[in-house]
């Protein structure tokens, strides 16, 4: 095996590429646009460099640079002009390519080098493995359950920064937590549809209770007693100037304009994705409070089972993994969660384990215990915890393509 070492460095507009011999020497280094006939001219020079100095195979590498890279990827891995020369496709993680560089004293940094240091660390070989792009029905998926993940990330966002506005027009509504959902459909339209603490706190009572049982839809069981509430809460709120007052109005109408165009978003992501989900079966859904949607995430992120050997390195590619401090006969009972792995599949596992704890004994009794043995970060820790052992459930029930039974039964 006498393979072509090729580094690219990629940006929006241009990739710059090195192309090493397996010695480590240099044939040639030069830069294509990020673009169609661009890549087209790097796989014209990759196949001139591999018939020039007799090689038999290629490995190229590119850092994970957001989007930038996706297009070429899947461009270099359709190009059926590499396939005979066994092809591989690696796509690295910059901090790994940065920690490699370190090992060089004072490169400058620029593409170039930043090329050459990319194919240096193909050639020494300690690198992931090459990039999974054998179904693109999972690609396809994770651009749904990706999108859905940053809209989710967005109306987290846009709900702290309603919470802090609001705090300003009733503070002790936003204190005292009167209404059980903070963004329920009542809630929002009484932050709205009153333009100051004095108005909600001195209108009539039984118009108030009125308005609560036609925005609730009657589903309160008392809803004189909510709006009792609400008028004491309101009473005790600070009061602002008027011009202040006006333009927290107007900041609370839009945020709340926001936040249901995103739950709008949300729900239609959802849509998407169960219809996708329909192309790929899967056993996930057996568990209960494992819907399509986290089923999807955590599937689109894994792709196929069968490249994970074991569910330990399923762990380490979801980020749920745990460092080791040891030396001599000392070794710390207290680590810390590596900080690498894939965000989008730690999230999409995450926020399953939060669902199985409310829906499966099992997983219930064993998110309280790890609760329970520490005095602070709780919550997180025992989260933590409990979707660690979820990957193992994961793992085998997509391995042996099995349903899944609760223990009780």
């Amino acid at each position: 095996m006498t393979p072509l070492y090729v580094g690219i460095d990629v940006s929006s507009r241009n990739n710059v590429v090195y192309l090493m011999k397996p010695d480590g020497s240099k044939i040639k280094n030069f830069s294509v646009p990020n673009s169609k006939d661009g890549s087209q001219k790097l796989v014209k020079e990759i196949l001139s460099a591999i018939t020039s100095f007799a090689l038999t195979d290629v490995i190229i590498g590119l850092e994970a640079t957001s989007v930038y890279g996706d297009n070429l990827v899947c461009f270099l891995r359709e190009d059926g002009s590499l396939v005979p020369y066994n092809r591989k496709i690696h796509v690295l993680n910059p901090k790994q390519v940065n920690k490699f560089k370190e090992s060089y004293n004072d490169l400058p940094k620029n593409d170039y080098v930043d090329s050459f240091v990319i194919a240096d660390c193909l050639r020494f070989g300690r690198i992931n493995k090459e990039v999974y792009l054998d179904d693109y029905r999972y690609k396809a998926l994770q651009n749904l359950t990706r999108a859905r993940y940053q809209a989710v990330s967005n109306l987290t966002r846009e709900k702290q920064r309603f919470m802090n506005v609001l705090f300003k027009k009733y503070s002790s509504l936003a204190q005292e937590k009167v209404f059980t959902d903070t963004f329920s459909t009542t809630a929002l339209a009484v932050y709205e549809e009153f333009d100051s603490a004095d108005t909600l706190a001195y209108m009539d009572l039984h118009e108030l209770t009125e308005f609560l049982q036609k925005k609730g839809k009657n589903h309160f069981s008392d809803p004189e007693e909510v709006a009792k509430a609400i008028q004491k809460a309101a009473r005790s709120s600070y009061r602002l100037p008027k011009t202040v007052n006006d333009s927290v109005n107007q900041v609370l109408s839009i945020s709340i304009s926001s936040i249901r165009a995103l739950e709008a978003q949300i729900k239609q992501f959802d849509k998407a994705i169960a219809a996708q989900m329909e192309l790929i079966p899967n056993t996930l859904t057996s568990i209960k409070g494992i819907g399509p949607v986290y089923s999807a995430g955590i599937i689109a992120e894994i792709g196929d089972i069968n490249r994970f050997p074991n569910q330990a390195k399923l762990a380490k590619y979801a980020g749920l993994a745990w460092r080791q401090h040891q030396s001599g006969d000392f070794e710390a009972q207290n680590t810390r969660l590596i900080k690498t792995g894939n965000r989008f599949l730690k999230y999409y596992l995450g926020e399953a384990a939060l669902s199985l704890v409310r829906c499966d004994a099992e997983y219930s009794r064993f998110y309280h215990l790890k609760y329970k043995e520490v005095n602070k970060y709780q919550h997180k820790r025992a989260l933590a915890l409990t979707a660690r052992k979820f990957v193992r459930l994961v793992f085998r029930i997509l391995k042996d393509n099995r349903l899944y039974t609760a223990p009780e039964a």
